[in-house]
């Protein structure tokens, strides 16, 4: 039977909602600028969530760079489709748009409750997210996560990203853990879930998007809708009591 004692979480749209405060973020800017230049505020704020989405979406190990300047052309890019273009003012909406973001953080409802929980059962626990250093080390104080795990995983800190199979592999190596007692809880099937198994990881999807799986393609070990849920579909085992029975490394 297959025992869990160690525990990495994605962190966007895990166990903060990142959509939202994205969003959110992105319409204070937008109606800033609607305000002072007569334009259309939700179109700005479509333009630009459509710019961040694809920046995302097409996100490579070779295209690693600071997001402080990225987050300046997508905004750029946006207020194109208001005839805007306009680098000083890009560069304001960019800044004014990470203070709003900050104030809008806050975790998920269980989440703090589930990190708590996996610690007190004697698993060790970690964070492995497609993010930045320079945004995602800052949002994780804010949220108060960091005293509550043991590693931290970025994707440029790294040179890697999900679903690369050698990301898990290297927060198991720096957790000293095994990917066969490892658990990956996750919003994204295509990231967190294909690349947990891959690397030979239990996977659990959070499935908060309400994507479909795609046909054909090897299922999730569990699948979960809220955080309170991931507790009760892992298989955790106190982690004393499996130390000794953990593979040996070559």
């Amino acid at each position: 039977m297959r025992v869990v004692d160690t525990v990495l979480f994605d962190l966007d749209d895990t166990l903060h909602d990142d959509s939202e405060a994205y969003r959110r973020a992105a319409r204070r800017v937008a109606d800033e600028v609607a305000a002072a230049h007569g334009i259309d505020a939700e179109r700005l704020q479509h333009a630009y969530v459509l710019e961040a989405r694809k920046f995302w979406h097409e996100l490579s190990a070779t295209s690693l760079v600071a997001i402080e300047a990225t987050r300046v052309d997508l905004w750029d890019a946006a207020l194109a489709h208001v005839a805007l273009a306009d680098r000083a003012l890009a560069a304001g909406c960019s800044d004014r748009y990470a203070g709003y973001r900050a104030e809008l953080l806050a975790l998920l409802p269980g989440a703090r409750e589930l990190l708590e929980a996996l610690r007190e059962r004697g698993c060790k626990l970690g964070i492995v997210s497609n993010g930045f250093a320079s945004t995602h080390h800052r949002k994780i104080d804010v949220l108060g996560l960091r005293p509550l795990v043991d590693g931290i995983f970025l994707a440029d800190e790294m040179g890697m990203l999900k679903p690369d199979p050698g990301v898990f592999a290297h927060a198991c190596r720096a957790l000293e853990c095994v990917p066969e007692r490892t658990a990956m809880v996750g919003d994204r099937y295509d990231r967190d879930v294909l690349g947990a198994q891959a690397a030979g990881l239990f996977s659990v999807l959070l499935d908060v998007h309400a994507i479909p799986l795609p046909a054909g393609g090897p299922a999730p070990d569990a699948v979960v809708t809220t955080l309170s849920e991931v507790l009760g579909v892992l298989p955790i085992a106190n982690r004393q009591e499996v130390l000794s029975d953990l593979p040996k490394r070559p």
